[in-house]
């Protein structure tokens, strides 16, 4: 395996040396706090079964965290064997099946990546950060992102049963083609230099040939007790930084649920400036995983008849995820590369949202 840009010695620069800088030893209060709230309301929704009987608000926050947990809690666990995998597969091998780190092809290919990977949001933010340390260029990370979370193979299935194979078909070719454009504008900004590139830098040797370098590795491993173990470790690892803010995006979810009724969706959330408007504010509030969105964006597009604006949720949940940009600034360690997908994603989001609920109503 090639090292790292912060491994030569020519790497100097701020972004190097942050992101090689070695973890803090500090509590992380955020995980702990999140993991014993989860634990604690989940195990009360246990004890006390349905609470229609009583809606009181820790009955309401119990219950919605023991149905989000059920329903992430396979992504969780895929995303954390990928992780593990991907941990295995060499920088060389992630950048060669992706292309050239900068430029339409890669980003193509990773925005086709993130169609086809059946993972939800959060195992799919999992698989993103641990391709961006094994040498994944930021364009490639983004497009993968925003072209991944509600795309997948068993989502789009649910999408078209709600919604029909017409709508869905336009809101997977339209959520590709945002990817390609933010994954081409992050590659630009790197360029110029406005954004930090990638420090796990790898260069492919001239005469590396995928496939024979695949079947070389497989058949040098060593599939023992150890390397398993490496496996596990690895993917817990890796996927500590996500499962903390996954966690804490449950309970935060849980607790809107409990004090903010989202019946209203459907109602109050019309094809109009102002519907269109409120729908991104809910969706950059509300924290729903990939499972969570599809359904109120079928509400959306059916009882509001806002087409646009089920895309919009879809989309804008993506963009402004808090979770998706806390993990992001965590792994890039660079603040303006995080917050950068919401600015160069959300004005693509509005204007096609726009334009599909007027063609709703011509």
């Amino acid at each position: 395996m090639n090292e790292s840009c912060c491994d030569k010695a020519k790497a100097t620069d701020d972004t190097c040396s942050d992101h090689c800088a070695p973890e803090s030893r500090k509590i992380d209060y955020l995980m702990w706090l999140s993991v014993s709230g989860v634990v604690i309301f989940y195990t009360l929704q246990l004890l006390i079964g349905d609470p229609s009987a009583d809606e009181t608000w820790y009955r309401t926050l119990a219950a919605s965290v023991f149905e989000l947990m059920n329903t992430v809690w396979w992504g969780l666990l895929l995303g954390m064997l990928m992780v593990a995998l991907l941990a295995k597969v060499p920088r060389e091998f992630v950048v060669a099946t992706l292309g050239s780190n900068m430029g339409f092809r890669g980003v193509l290919r990773a925005t086709l990546a993130g169609v086809l990977l059946d993972l939800c949001s959060h195992g799919i933010l999992m698989v993103g950060t641990k391709l961006y340390e094994r040498g994944a260029s930021a364009g490639q990370v983004m497009a993968f992102l925003i072209a991944s979370p509600w795309n997948s193979f068993s989502l789009t299935l649910i999408l078209i049963a709600l919604i029909g194979f017409g709508w869905t078909a336009a809101y997977i070719v339209l959520s590709m083609l945002i990817a390609i454009i933010v994954g081409l504008l992050f590659d630009y900004l790197v360029n110029k230099g406005t954004l930090p590139g990638n420090p796990q830098c790898v260069d492919l040797p001239a005469n590396f040939r995928l496939w024979p370098e695949i079947k070389r590795g497989l058949a040098t491993t060593n599939y023992d007790a150890i390397f398993f173990r490496s496996m596990l470790s690895d993917g817990i690892g890796g996927s500590r930084m996500v499962i903390k803010w996954l966690l804490f995006g449950v309970l935060l979810a849980s607790a809107i649920r409990a004090f903010v009724s989202m019946d209203d969706f459907s109602h109050w959330f019309g094809p109009s400036i102002l519907g269109l408007g409120m729908t991104l504010i809910a969706a950059t509030i509300i924290e729903v995983c990939s499972e969570g969105s599809t359904p109120i964006a079928a509400d959306l597009l059916n009882n509001a008849k806002a087409p646009g604006n089920g895309f919009a949720f879809l989309m804008t949940g993506i963009a402004t995820d808090y979770t998706e940009i806390m993990v992001l600034k965590e792994t890039t360690r660079s603040w303006r590369l995080a917050l950068f997908l919401p600015l160069l994603t959300v004005p693509q989001v509005i204007v096609i949202s726009w334009m599909l609920n007027v063609y709703s109503t011509l």
